[in-house]
């Protein structure tokens, strides 16, 4: 039997809990893949919202060239982090070679949707793991559907109201001066933007918070203070355990998540001593929406 015609019968879906998370065993992406195993996968991410394929060994090229089954990728506006000669790929690293951090370091250790500063944000991001610490450096992920539905009702009802402000140059002068100052052609690129505080999702229909305390700044015509304790509440709401995955990397995971469902975080680790080298692609999606019942 051909290798591929194996995988094909092999593809395992489990899912990791009640609300986000599922592993994805028997899959090797340095095959090809069929338009209709792919189909499957996508359906998957939309349902659980982050998938887990494991025991992975892939080339730049390769993982570029799965993520493009997604759709177009986005270059990062860190060009100076993404990888040589595979501008698609985003190096998240604490390493240091010749001089110089060979990727972003100092991951953000707060919840956040990737470049949800952006007028179009991320579909999704693909993240590999080539180096990691055996016990620390995890990643945890929010399900912003799950804790959007379990929201009491009137809340439910005044996020509908509300517009979000996300600032990437805010954040990164607050959070990120280490990296250095960002060049004002790449201030330029990323002004605020207005998002809807709850979004629909696109293939399910189903709303998610669309906030977060890294890139959200307020809410449109609101006091600034106030919209951060507003945030600040949904967000300690939405990180109850039943809402939460935490992974545990293994060098070969890759992590597929789904930016309009989710937020995410870095958890720490010993970034003096212990190496961690990770690369991501990012899924250009669309503008974000709210589709209201009639």
């Amino acid at each position: 039997m051909p290798q591929s015609a194996a995988r094909r019968h092999a593809a395992t879906y489990t899912p990791l809990t009640p609300h986000i998370g599922c592993r994805v065993e028997g899959i090797d992406l340095a095959l090809p893949m069929t338009d209709r195993e792919f189909a499957e996968l996508r359906r998957a991410l939309a349902e659980h919202t982050v998938l887990v394929l494991p025991g992975q060994d892939l080339t730049p090229a390769q993982h570029i060239a799965f993520s493009r089954r997604f759709g177009p990728l986005e270059d990062h506006v860190l060009s100076n982090f993404c990888l040589e000669g595979h501008p698609e790929i985003f190096v998240v690293s604490n390493i240091i070679e010749n001089g110089r951090h060979i990727g972003a370091f100092g991951g953000s250790k707060r919840y956040h949707s990737d470049l949800s500063y952006m007028e179009e944000p991320s579909l999704g991001s693909l993240f590999y793991c080539l180096e990691c610490p055996e016990d620390s450096g995890q990643t945890a992920f929010v399900s912003m559907q799950g804790a959007f539905d379990a929201l009491p009702a009137e809340t439910r009802q005044r996020l509908l109201t509300l517009n979000g402000v996300h600032d990437y140059v805010w954040n990164y002068e607050r959070a990120h001066k280490a990296r250095g100052a960002l060049s004002e052609e790449q201030k330029a690129k990323t002004p605020p933007v207005i998002h809807p505080a709850v979004r629909t999702h696109p293939e399910t229909g189903r709303p998610s918070l669309f906030i977060s305390e890294v890139f959200t700044r307020g809410f449109e015509g609101e006091d600034e203070a106030e919209s951060q304790c507003l945030i600040e509440e949904l967000m300690e709401f939405a990180e109850q355990p039943q809402f939460v995955y935490v992974h545990e990397w293994t060098p070969g995971d890759l992590l597929i998540w789904d930016n309009r469902s989710s937020v995410h975080k870095a958890m720490p680790f010993d970034e003096t001593n212990a190496r961690r080298r990770m690369h991501r692609t990012t899924v250009r999606g669309d503008r974000p929406f709210l589709r209201r019942e009639a």
